[in-house]
């Protein structure tokens, strides 16, 4: 098999991350060389690769679904907002320019050629490219200058499928709105529909399905079920909302509370807390939350001063400091590593120079314009386990005085502990599984809790819930109609939904 196949959403949160990985699982136990391609992604979670580029994690995610390794190709364009209307534009894996969003569409000219070389070095590579759009192609506002929906099918000549949320309502008239608001030479590649989160009787979707062909000439190729507790990590905020999965446990649950900053980033470093047996996360802006969980975690953040600004207005630094002095764990990831120090000289996230921090631990933040992008492998001296996990961030952090919390390999130390107090730059290293199941531990005992951490690895867990979505697409997608898209491309025969916009009667 070979060719490539674009899957679009009827809106954000639709489901397209799911169904492009659950195809690139598919494909790949169909023994067909696959590669993930979002040619342009809107998100504050990223991964780095193995050559130092940033990608977005979903990305990440499907390159694991398909066997490999991410890599800047698979994402060459990554908008990371900073501010209510100010992005860093990160292109192949690097930083590239600063933009607000009228200036973002002036560079999508220069952006064009390279999206369009990374697919096709991935297409020259690979046997099947499975893109991902972004929010909905139906945004006829942005069509003009668009890189990832149908301007990318029409570029590439790609089919389309396009996903709907069925568990959000309305996803009939979505599908059929999607198609009808498109221009005819879009509406060329949009092949087909995918319904997902079904729950109930599909007999009595059925009819709708039926009507649905009648009157668009296109099929659902499947119907996705929903599925409790299948989840994957997530780059929108939307999803913050859904439930995260608590496995049962033989003793104490071990309350989580997280931050919910303005500007969270790489909110998926709380995955595998969450997957752990008998640990519950909770995504928080509730001063009494801060000050009665188990273990605080004040996140990554793309917009530090703007966050901490925040959490004083909110009277959430009080709330963290009082926790600080009753000796109840906290633990800061990056940004929030960063928050809870000293100082913050900031002349290039903010502009706001020299600002105070809220004094937690002896360290202090200089921004600088270079980003650092690297893994990091190394040990924990206090828990005496070995640590893992990377770093994406422009501050430098100088320690005045505690411990340091991690060492690298290469005798870099890296963090901070101070009493109950924990601060690192490490992304990712909660998915270590023996440094976060010795963490749990030393939470449970400061607070009195009887606690055993489960023994099924992080990454196994991640598997199956890989596993899980190729079987859904094996199960409930028509995979001979898709295998025929993906290597035929867009069906020649389908009709174009005409619609007549009539001005509104004066009264």
């Amino acid at each position: 098999m070979r060719g490539a196949l674009l899957v679009c959403g009827t809106h954000s949160d639709a489901g397209k991350s799911v169904v492009a990985a659950g195809i690139c699982r598919w494909l790949r136990r169909s023994g067909v060389r696959v590669a993930p391609f979002k040619a342009q992604n809107m998100a504050l979670n990223s991964v780095v690769a193995a050559d130092g580029s940033e990608v977005g994690r979903a990305q990440a995610v499907q390159a694991a679904a398909a066997g490999l390794e991410p890599e800047a190709a698979m994402n060459p364009v990554l908008i990371k907002p900073s501010g209510e209307r100010h992005s860093q534009v990160v292109v192949m894996g690097r930083p590239y320019a600063d933009a607000d969003a009228r200036s973002y569409q002036a560079l999508k000219g220069e952006l064009r050629p390279i999206v369009a070389a990374a697919l096709a070095d991935l297409r020259a590579r690979f046997d099947v490219v499975i893109c991902e759009g972004a929010g909905s192609p139906a945004e006829v506002n942005l069509r003009d200058g668009d890189l990832t929906n149908m301007g990318l099918a029409r570029a590439a000549g790609l089919p389309v499928l396009v996903v709907g949320d069925i568990d959000r309502g309305g996803v009939l008239a979505s599908l059929f709105g999607t198609l009808a608001l498109l221009e005819p030479a879009d509406q060329e590649h949009l092949a087909g529909f995918v319904v997902n989160k079904f729950r109930g009787d599909r007999a009595i979707l059925a009819p709708g399905l039926a009507q649905l062909e009648e009157l668009t000439g296109r099929t659902t190729l499947g119907v996705l079920p929903w599925i409790e507790d299948l989840w994957m990590d997530v780059e929108d905020s939307l999803a913050l909302e859904a439930p995260r999965p608590e496995a049962p446990a033989g003793g104490d649950t071990l309350d989580v509370a997280v931050l919910r900053l303005r500007w969270m980033s790489n909110f998926t470093d709380l995955d595998a807390l969450a997957a752990e047996p008998g640990v519950r996360v909770r995504f928080t802006r509730s001063a009494a939350d801060v000050e009665r969980a188990d273990l605080l975690v004040v996140p990554g953040t793309k917009a530090t001063v703007d966050d901490l600004a925040r959490l004083r207005g909110a009277g959430l630094d009080r709330a963290i400091a009082a926790r600080a002095g009753a000796g109840a764990p906290i633990l800061a990831i990056c940004g929030g590593y960063q928050l809870i120090g000293e100082r913050i000289d900031d002349e290039v996230e903010s502009g706001r120079g020299v600002v105070e921090g809220l004094g937690l631990l002896p360290v202090t933040t200089t921004f600088a314009s270079d980003k650092l992008l690297r893994r990091r492998a190394g040990r924990c001296p206090w828990l005496d386990t070995a640590a893992s996990g990377y770093e994406i961030r422009h501050g430098h952090v100088a320690r005045a005085g505690g411990d340091p919390l991690l060492v690298a390999d290469d005798g870099e130390p890296d963090g901070c502990r101070l009493g109950s107090v924990l601060g690192t730059s490490w992304h990712g290293a909660l998915e270590h599984d023996a440094w976060r199941r010795a963490l749990l531990v030393e939470v449970a005992a400061a607070c009195g809790r009887s606690f055993t951490p489960g023994a099924t690895s992080f990454a196994r867990a991640r598997e199956a819930r890989l596993d899980a979505l190729g079987d859904l697409v094996a199960d409930h997608l028509d995979t001979a109609r898709l295998g025929e898209l993906i290597e035929g491309g867009p069906p020649a025969d389908l009709p174009t939904i005409r619609t007549e916009v009539r001005p509104c009667c004066a009264s």
